[in-house]
């Protein structure tokens, strides 16, 4: 008997796991199809097939290779360990070794892929000879810079690189690319299921802005794209590269038997996941476990090695985290079969070398029917026998698949959501376009890559936040910042944070910006490699977390409050009796208490509180009215409705990743009994990621799909009151209370009822109506503090304009915070009510004081932070309660950085100041007042006309750091 089945035999007659075995598949092996015709590849490629043992290629080798020789856009989405390497390398190597000018581009999501790739790469080339053979390199974060410029200066035929690299290493720097870019033949993206929500939503706008650099030289690349079997490959692939892209689906890859068993163990997850281990180990089965968190990854390696006896030095664990040589080191030693077991995050899904694998353990359902059979193919390469078993933990998801294993079976993938048009996503990488190339106004609009509304309204937002620059004459725009790329994480939402080892100050991992808060709060147990480590800092400013090295026996989670504003409803529907809105919403979050919980039994032993800063950002989400007769009707029958519509709200997000290629912690949730906005109570269902991913809204056409789904999965759990298999979250902010489990089933089955006559009212009223723009429900309370920055001009007011010049420097006071110290050795003041310019000395600062009062509007250039504290030396009043506009404060807010009034004047006006400060104050006491006078008028003089000027014109003129004269949006006033 095959091991694999011996296994599989005694795990089913295994007593005390039998009971809980709630499915066993077999999946027959299949033979291979092959193509029916001749692929005509050079002598070179077909003795490096016979060397590799491949007589001939699968059907769908043949038909990617023919596509991509007539110069059409590929997807290929065939199931793992199909040959899809083949796919791309044999076209694109074929035509490079024929045309030696051409040059490809292969990206990878992971730097362990394109190491892979590079030996791949090298096999093939070696059947060409040393002469003929292709050139390649990687070229990634772990290049060194000696390299990188060898590379760039005489760059290989195929360049293998990542995402990021693309978007801050050669985009921003295409000109030191120019005869590879020039000569650009093919750009191969792998692994493209996994460019979604916020990543794939990146990545659409660096091929974006790439295939825009592309044109510039003259290329035109063909795409090759690379992905698992999902729902929507030719839509995902077509929204990467922005055009049509033909799919290539159909597999004629062999496949060997396959045994998928379901176990539902609950709380006894662990302790099965590591007697299976140990069973596999003892038959020297390989395997691989996944977890679905890191802290989960760690314990099981940990309780795994502790209890494996010799096998106890074979096992690792493998995670985003690790630093690079920690990870190839554990690579190599997995496929060297150093190494028996790996238990892995998602890090290893995707299609990494580590040696043929016999049995995949996932300790929890992934979360997407897409993520198990990925994993699931990890397992049984070339015709092997394999086994996936699959452990239902104590998750909403998770007890819906064990309870309805048919309904796994027999689900189609899912599909992969992507919005590049995400607000916040757009602006940041149209910002690094213009730093690329200035984007040519006639080319918004005209193009794929600025086309649409939606761009050029951001484009017209970037302008006037002052991120994007109108060049002088009007007819192009250029980025703000030189490098704008630098601040643009691709993979997360924030900036990384390094977390740092105090007692070492060695780095032992990162972790994106927006967990920060949440699972690396002070206080916080933070698990890497099997130790334990307790957060002891959190520095915003340097973007570090300390840690120092605690005991194994607590871990801790985080508690929270949040607060929902809607700022607009887009589409209406229902859901039974209730309406339903999808639209844009604020929310705004914070982390206010983390719990102290034991790792055995997960006792709570304390809650300590946390002073950290709140969060706020707009997304996308749907939310659910409720309307008031089934709330009356719940509370007649005694229910906890609060209870209800929270229970509520957590199943829905437990079982969104069935509707939607996600994970339930994409989306977040809030309930509330009474929303100020709608007058009713409401369930609000959020994408957790500013500008929103397309997820809710994805998900809103299939609400009542998602209400029957709860219903099925609460009515189906055991418990009592509720639990994590059906009404409670791991990650609820307020420790899951009030939570009513039979409550919201009561809710949900009156929502799905529904109530024919109300709906066809609601529907003849027009839902939307009570939404719009104008409605109460979005009066801002509150407004701006005119102490908070510059005013404006509006038209017939009395305005003057100042500026100050003093005795002292900073330095003789003391430092620029003691200006009230520097006393002034002349004020002069323009007033427009008589076109004069009114002088003030040291005596009679007074008299200038109760002039400022008289004026409707002061005027000045760096007036709030200099002048005014000059001022304070001579009274007590609040200068800051003066309407004023500092034209300095206006430009910095535009542009991020100071502009001297020298600079504005030169390349504005042509005119330059006649002095400086440090000469007046030289002059102060040489005695030479009147030379002060004059020099003090001219910069009077000179602030005037620069207010008139950006008055009339909305702009004013400067040179940026990269010597281009370039105008800045200014609002002065009417």
């Amino acid at each position: 008997m095959d091991l694999v089945d011996e296994y599989i035999e005694a795990l089913l007659g295994y007593d005390r796991l039998a009971p809980q075995i709630r499915a066993h598949r077999v999946m027959q092996p299949c033979v291979a199809e092959f193509a029916d015709k001749e692929h005509g590849l050079s002598a070179n490629l077909g003795t490096f097939l016979k060397r590799e043992g491949i007589e001939r290629l699968y059907s769908h080798q043949i038909e990617s290779l023919e596509a991509v020789r007539a110069g059409i856009d590929i997807v290929v989405a065939t199931p793992t360990a199909s040959g899809k390497s083949m796919t791309y390398n044999l076209p694109v190597i074929e035509n490079l070794a024929s045309s030696k000018s051409s040059t490809a581009i292969y990206l990878f999501p992971l730097k362990a892929l394109a190491q892979d790739q590079m030996k791949i790469i090298d096999r093939i080339s070696s059947a060409f000879g040393p002469l003929s053979g292709i050139r390649s390199a990687i070229y990634d974060g772990d290049t060194t810079d000696s390299e990188r410029r060898r590379i760039r200066n005489n760059p290989p035929d195929i360049l293998i690189t990542n995402p990021e690299m693309i978007h801050l290493a050669i985009a921003p720097y295409h000109h030191l690319w120019e005869p590879f870019l020039k000569n650009l033949k093919y750009v191969v993206i792998d692994e493209i299921h996994t460019y979604r929500g916020v990543f794939g939503s990146n990545m659409a706008w660096v091929m974006r802005r790439i295939r825009r650099i592309c044109r510039y030289y003259g290329s035109d690349p063909v795409f090759i794209m690379i992905s698992a079997t999902i729902g929507n490959p030719e839509n995902l692939a077509s929204e990467l590269v922005a055009r049509g892209v033909k799919g290539i689906r159909k597999s004629g890859a062999p496949q060997g038997k396959k045994h998928f068993v379901m176990i539902n163990a609950l709380e006894e997850g662990s302790s099965v996941t590591i007697s299976l281990l140990k069973s596999a180990m003892a038959r020297n089965l390989r395997t691989i476990v996944y977890c679905q968190s890191r802290k989960m990854t760690e314990l099981i390696a940990l309780w795994a090695s502790r209890n494996s006896g010799e096998f106890r030095e074979r096992i690792s664990s493998y995670r985003a985290g690790f630093l690079p040589e920690e990870r190839r080191d554990i690579e190599k030693k997995m496929s060297s079969g150093e190494l028996l077991a790996v238990v892995s995050t998602s890090a290893l899904e995707l299609g990494i070398d580590i040696g043929g694998l016999d049995i995949c353990i996932l300790v929890g359902y992934p979360g997407t029917v897409m993520s198990t059979w990925q994993r699931a193919g990890r397992v049984g390469r070339r015709n092997r026998s394999s086994a996936v078993i699959l452990i239902g933990g104590e998750d909403a998801l998770d007890q819906y698949i064990m309870s309805s294993p048919d309904s796994f079976f027999d689900m189609p993938p899912e599909q992969a959501v992507i919005n590049p048009l995400n607000s916040v996503i757009m602006k940041r990488h149209l910002e690094c376009a213009a730093s690329e190339l200035p984007i040519d106004l006639i080319e918004t609009g005209k193009t794929e890559f600025f086309s649409g509304d939606k761009i050029a309204q951001a484009i017209l937002e970037l302008e006037s936040e002052g991120k994007l620059l109108r060049s002088a004459g009007g007819e192009t725009l250029l980025s703000a910042r030189k490098y704008p790329q630098r601040s643009l994480n691709l993979r997360g939402i924030g900036s990384s944070f390094k977390i740092m080892n105090q007692a070492t100050s060695e780095v032992i991992g990162d972790i994106d910006g927006h967990r920060v808060f949440s699972d690396t709060h002070p206080g916080a147990i933070y698990l890497h490699r099997g130790e334990h480590y307790e957060v002891t800092e959190l520095d915003f400013k340097k973007a570090i977390v300390m840690v120092s090295e605690t005991g194994p026996h607590l871990f801790t989670r985080s508690r929270n409050i949040k607060d929902t504003r809607i700022v607009s409803a887009e589409k209406s529907s229902f859901a039974g009796s209730a309406a339903v809105f999808l639209g844009r919403v604020e929310v705004t979050e914070q982390v206010t208490s983390y719990e102290k919980r034991l790792v055995k039994g997960q006792k709570l032993i304390a809650i300590n509180q946390l002073d950290l800063p709140s969060r706020s950002f707009e997304t996308e989400g749907f939310w659910i009215e409720i309307p008031e007769k089934l709330k009356e009707k719940l509370v007649s029958e005694e229910m906890h409705f609060m209870g209800a519509i929270h229970a509520l709200e957590h199943a829905m997000i437990g079982l969104l990743p069935m509707l939607v290629m996600a994970d339930r912690n994409d989306f977040g949730g809030i309930s509330i009994p009474f929303h100020p906005q709608t007058g009713k109570a409401c369930v609000f269902v959020y994408d957790g990621f500013p500008g929103g991913m397309g997820l809710s809204r994805s998900a809103f056409d299939r609400i009542c799909e998602l209400l029957e789904k709860v219903e099925i999965l609460i009515s189906k759990c055991r418990c009592e009151t509720g639990c994590p298999a059906c009404v409670h979250s791991p990650k609820c902010g307020s420790g899951n209370r009030p939570i009513d489990k039979l409550a919201a089933l009561f809710l949900s089955k009156l929502i799905l009822a529904g109530c024919p006559e109300q709906k066809a009212v609601s529907e003849s009223a027009g839902l939307l109506e009570r939404y719009s723009s104008d409605h109460a429900a979005f009066t801002v309370i509150g407004g701006t503090d005119t102490k908070s920055g510059s005013r404006r001009y509006m038209k017939g007011q009395r305005y003057g304009v100042l500026d100050l010049e003093t005795q002292k420097s900073a330095q003789e006071v003391g430092g620029w915070d003691k200006a009230h110290l520097m006393r002034i050795s002349c004020g002069v003041l323009y007033d427009s009510a008589d076109s004069e310019f009114h002088v003030y000395y040291d005596d009679q600062i007074h008299s200038l004081i109760e002039h400022l009062k008289n004026l409707d509007l002061v005027i000045g250039f760096n007036i709030i932070r200099f002048d005014f504290h000059v001022l304070r030396g001579y009274s007590d009043f609040d200068f800051w309660s003066l309407p004023t506009l500092d034209i300095l404060d206006v430009v910095r807010q535009k542009l991020g950085y100071r502009l001297s009034l020298d600079h504005l004047a030169g390349v504005t006006l042509g005119e330059e100041k006649s002095a400086s400060g440090l000469l007046a104050l030289k002059w102060w006491k040489e005695g030479k007042i009147d030379l002060i006078q004059s020099y003090c008028q001219k910069d009077v003089e000179i602030t005037e006309r620069i207010f008139r000027f950006g008055l009339k014109e909305k702009y004013l003129l400067f040179k940026n750091k990269a010597g281009n004269l370039v105008r800045v949006q200014v609002d002065f006033g009417e």
